[in-house]
């Protein structure tokens, strides 16, 4: 294995370390892709190349706009049966694909690096996440989609029970950056409500979501519920949009704005995870050694492409020195990898796009004034699109990298002087998804927290306590994006809500009962009286 520690010579290689190409000769084999490729259609083909080699992976079918026709068709033949079924059975198949996942996790974690270029322990972050969901949803959904009694409108007069069915064949658009958890994970409670998929992975990973699409269907899953289509966001994208009974996206805020007027135009729901400028904040009383660590953690993990990774660091005047020697040594010790095996600290950027965009905002802000305290160069002799993580000071407003999302492993450091301060210049973005405290006081941590416009705040932590925390919703506030995954809202946006009452005895009108008849202004004054009283007697 090729592993060079950030801005210092080459390091001690990994013990058991394989090289992508060889990996990718004896796994990635065309019996491997047609078995991952059974059952998706397409009218041509796309390559597969790896970022650590630059090299082709594999062909995989292609889609145009017949083809998403095609499976939509399929999904919702398949999708009827499949919610006739009981939700503990639904559920039951996401605790066996749990098991699956963990006992074939190498198989998995080679096709994230390959695709990816991640480091293998950032790549495993992705099993972990898919796991607890699978876990969270295998063991609630029936708890949350089970029927509801409420207080009707006349209480015990009024039977009312709220229902939750599919809402049919939901549209899955699904990134790159995380090809396991960005597609399974946010499918696994879709699957769990009663609903067939149509996802589009990113035509960069395709191979981690067909095997995990595999593992599904081995675990009990029918095979047509979950139909995957390869081709061009700019083509397929738009039909699945066009087709859906609901949308799910993860993204770009350029382009989840269209995708959510393309579902607001069918009236139909759309939940989306968007960009993010995530700030990272480490309080005067904050120990700036876990800080440091943590930092590394918060800004480096899968090279900085994470919608939730830390890109601005604001640091209290008073530790700023401390915590900067800190938290620049072990940047600059940092080891990139370019092979498949644990020990790297990170891996490669996706394509030479990312690289470009990481290059130009970093040479841009150095142009302009600011200073590099680590990295700041790509780094060809590892592999075609790697860059040092890259830390820089006296970003300035104006600088692309001070307020656009650079999504890759670049953060920039800001001084300040008290909290309030720190508050108002980590809102001051038109994004809100994540943010992180470090502080000693738990308490005050929270408090600033709540401060804070953003949809997840970690307090000592960078991102994984609180997308880890699957009962709890994620997602993000402002140009973020709209709508949660994980905990009831990230199972029940899948669901149509509905209620059903039944009344009883009386009518909710004027009435005859037995001796009693109530005339209009005597059904109102019955009315009345009985509001007054349920109030009295504190019902909700």
């Amino acid at each position: 294995m090729t592993e060079t520690a950030a801005g210092n010579p080459t390091a001690t290689a990994s013990a058991g370390a394989r090289t992508a190409a060889a990996v990718a000769a004896e796994f990635v084999t065309p019996a491997l892709v047609e078995r991952l490729t059974r059952g998706v259609t397409g009218s041509g083909t796309v390559a597969v190349h790896s970022p650590l080699t630059g090299e082709a992976l594999a062909e995989v079918p292609e889609a145009g706009p017949p083809d998403v026709v095609a499976a939509f068709e399929r999904a919702r033949a398949a999708q009827r049966a499949w919610a006739a079924r009981p939700v503990r059975q639904r559920a039951a198949v996401l605790l066996r694909f749990h098991d699956l996942l963990l006992r074939d996790q190498d198989e998995v974690l080679d096709l994230v690096q390959l695709e990816t270029g991640k480091a293998r322990l950032h790549a495993h972050e992705e099993v972990q996440a898919v796991a607890l969901a699978a876990r969270h949803y295998g063991r609630r959904a029936p708890a949350y989609l089970g029927p509801k009694r409420h207080t009707g409108a006349l209480p015990t007069l009024t039977r009312v029970t709220e229902l939750r069915h599919p809402r049919g064949v939901v549209g899955q658009i699904a990134p790159w950056n995380y090809p396991l958890e960005l597609s399974v994970g946010d499918a696994l409670p879709a699957f769990a409500a009663g609903n067939a998929l149509v996802m589009k992975p990113d035509s960069k990973t395709p191979l981690t979501a067909l095997w995990a699409r595999r593992k599904l269907v081995e675990a009990g899953l029918p095979e047509d519920v979950w139909q995957v289509v390869v081709g061009p966001g700019g083509v397929v994208g738009p039909e699945v949009v066009r087709h859906a009974d609901y949308v799910s996206f993860t993204g770009s805020t350029r382009t989840g704005r269209e995708v959510a007027q393309g579902a607001a135009a069918r009236l139909v729901g759309a939940s989306l995870e968007l960009g993010g400028k995530n700030a990272m904040l480490v309080l005067a009383d904050a120990d700036v050694e876990k800080a440091a660590e943590g930092a590394v953690r918060a800004a480096f993990a899968s090279a900085g492409q994470l919608c939730i990774s830390v890109e601005r660091l604001y640091v209290h005047e008073s530790v700023a020195d401390a915590f900067l020697a800190r938290f620049v040594a072990r940047t600059r010790a940092m080891r990139l990898g370019n092979t498949l095996g644990y020990g790297a600290d990170m891996g490669s950027l996706v394509s030479g796009q990312q690289l470009e965009t990481v290059t130009r905002h970093v040479e841009e802000a150095v142009g302009k004034g600011a200073e590099v305290l680590a990295g700041g160069r790509p780094r060809p002799d590892v592999g075609p699109y790697f860059y040092e993580p890259t830390i820089l000071d006296g970003v300035e407003p104006g600088m692309t990298v001070c307020d656009e999302e650079t999504f890759g492993p670049v953060v920039s450091v800001y001084r300040f002087r008290d909290e309030d301060e720190a508050v108002d210049r980590a809102n001051a973005t038109p994004y809100g998804l994540n943010a992180s405290v470090w502080t000693k006081d738990g308490r005050r941590g929270r408090r600033l927290a709540a401060r804070l416009q953003t949809g997840t705040v970690n307090v000592n932590e960078g991102y994984g306590a609180a997308y880890g925390s699957v009962q709890a919703p994620m997602g993000g506030m402002k140009d973020s994006g709209v709508g949660r995954r994980h905990g009831s809202e990230g199972i029940l946006k899948y669901t149509e809500s509905q209620t059903v009452a039944q009344q009883r005895v009386v009518p909710l009108a004027p009435f005859t009962l037995g001796p009693l008849r109530y005339d209009d202004e005597g059904y109102a004054a019955f009315m009345s009286r009985g509001l007054r009283a349920l109030k009295a007697l504190r019902f909700r």
